[in-house]
């Protein structure tokens, strides 16, 4: 199994179990999944945005100026 998936794993198993229990587990494993989430969507934005992870000008085109832009 792969790390990713043990920690997907790990974070429904814990949203599971600290369902009902009302002493905030249950908060603190919302929070622990969404973090996870954005993680991801990080490393997707990071893969398809067209300015590359930090968000500057886009990459040039195969034959494309710099200084045309």
């Amino acid at each position: 199994m792969s790390k990713d998936t043990e920690k997907h794993h790990a974070l429904l198993s814990a949203l599971k179990e600290a369902q009902g229990k009302g002493d905030g587990s249950f908060e603190h494993a919302v929070t622990d999944a969404f973090a996870h989430v954005f993680e991801h969507l990080g490393r997707l934005n990071d893969h398809v945005s067209l300015g590359g992870p930090d968000g500057g000008a886009p990459h040039l085109k195969p034959g494309e100026s710099a200084t045309l832009r």
